[in-house]
């Protein structure tokens, strides 16, 4: 169920007062967009974007936002090349395993786009240094693997103002929405009015443990460098308050309403280690048929999530109902429909979807 759209936000950045001829000349394709224009990639080359991990989603990111234009590009990532990284971290070549990954993708980037001013950030991302590194930045781009530096970014975004464009991928699955706390219009939305506090530790499986589709994590960074796009020019209509959702699997991408803040039923949350909880309660798979014939939980009952955005209102539910997905947004946009209509109903998520379920029983 689309959201209704935003009025149109001014370009996020004033446009530089010229650029290189050769600038212009590699950018003519971009230019000739009339979204974009001659202002558009002024504004484009005065910008400043941070982007947090130059891992699979970072790679890709990198390289789009050099390809596009962006005239400073901060890279913040601690880590080391390794060669398992090369399946999905596309910024990199053989020859950069065992090399730190700030340098090798800033050298990647700099040859790329030579008028780019590439800031290598090699740090681990804290609460305590995070506001203080974004502050000269415009924009954050966040391909953060881990739950502490994806809170830590959001915590300092919203603190600073900052537009946070933001992505997450795990297997055949990803998601991608911009938070943003002091947007000029519209509602502000944070990455804790959607998701309060990060998972416990270990329900949610990373990368390293579940696995991750290479050409996926390509995909989902696109999308977040064509909303920073939008966002420095002022084009088209960014994703604020709606979250899209791949499953590259089924090959459907779905868009799901972002709640505003602190409106709506509170929705409780069940962990997957929780065995009379869940024995208890009535259970709703809203994932795809494909993903279901996958696997399941036992007793669950399949209702897509269309179906619940439609009409929740017909979806029976229990003294307590439990909802799940395969990772989590999907669920909280179904249990939210739910808890709006039945309103006296107990309606929980499951905290870290199936993919948790699934860790917890091959463990």
């Amino acid at each position: 169920m689309p959201s209704s759209p935003l009025p149109p936000l001014p370009p996020l950045v004033e446009p530089a007062p010229s650029i290189p001829d050769d600038e212009r000349a590699r950018a003519a394709r971009q230019i000739r967009l009339p979204e974009i224009g001659d202002a558009g990639q002024r504004r484009l080359f005065n910008a400043k974007v941070c982007v947090i991990g130059a891992g699979g989603l970072g790679s890709p990111v990198l390289l789009y936002l050099a390809s596009a234009g962006v005239g400073t590009i901060g890279i913040v990532d601690d880590d080391v090349v390794d060669a398992s990284n090369l399946q999905r971290q596309v910024v990199f070549g053989s020859a950069d395993v065992g090399r730190a990954k700030s340098t090798a993708a800033a050298e990647r980037v700099r040859a790329l786009s030579p008028h780019t001013d590439v800031i290598e950030h090699r740090l681990r991302l804290t609460p305590a240094n995070a506001a203080d590194l974004f502050a000269p930045y415009d924009l954050v781009i966040d391909g953060s693997d881990s739950f502490d530096t994806r809170y830590a970014v959001a915590d300092a975004c919203a603190d600073l103002g900052v537009p946070l464009v933001w992505g997450s991928v795990l297997r055949f699955d990803a998601q991608a929405t911009v938070f943003w706390s002091a947007p000029p219009t519209g509602t502000p939305t944070t990455l804790r009015d959607v998701f309060p506090a990060p998972p416990p530790a270990g329900e949610v499986p990373n990368c390293a443990e579940a696995g991750v589709l290479g050409a996926l994590c390509g995909q989902l960074g696109g999308i977040l460098v064509t909303e920073a796009v939008k966002l420095i020019c002022g084009a088209g209509e960014p994703l604020l308050r709606r979250m899209l959702v791949l499953d590259a699997l089924g090959s459907r991408i779905d868009e799901i309403p972002l709640a505003p803040p602190d409106t709506g039923p509170q929705i409780g949350r069940v962990s997957v280690d929780d065995a009379e909880a869940l024995s208890t309660a009535t259970i709703l798979d809203v994932r795809g048929g494909d993903e279901v014939a996958a696997g399941a939980l036992p007793d669950a009952r399949h209702v897509p999530l269309d179906d619940v955005l439609a009409d929740a209102e017909s979806i029976p539910v229990g003294d307590v109902t439990v909802v799940y997905c395969q990772v989590g947004p999907r669920s909280r946009a179904a249990a939210h429909a739910l808890a709006a209509a039945h309103q006296n109903a107990d309606i929980r998520t499951l905290v870290g979807g199936y993919a948790a379920w699934s860790a917890r029983i091959n463990r």
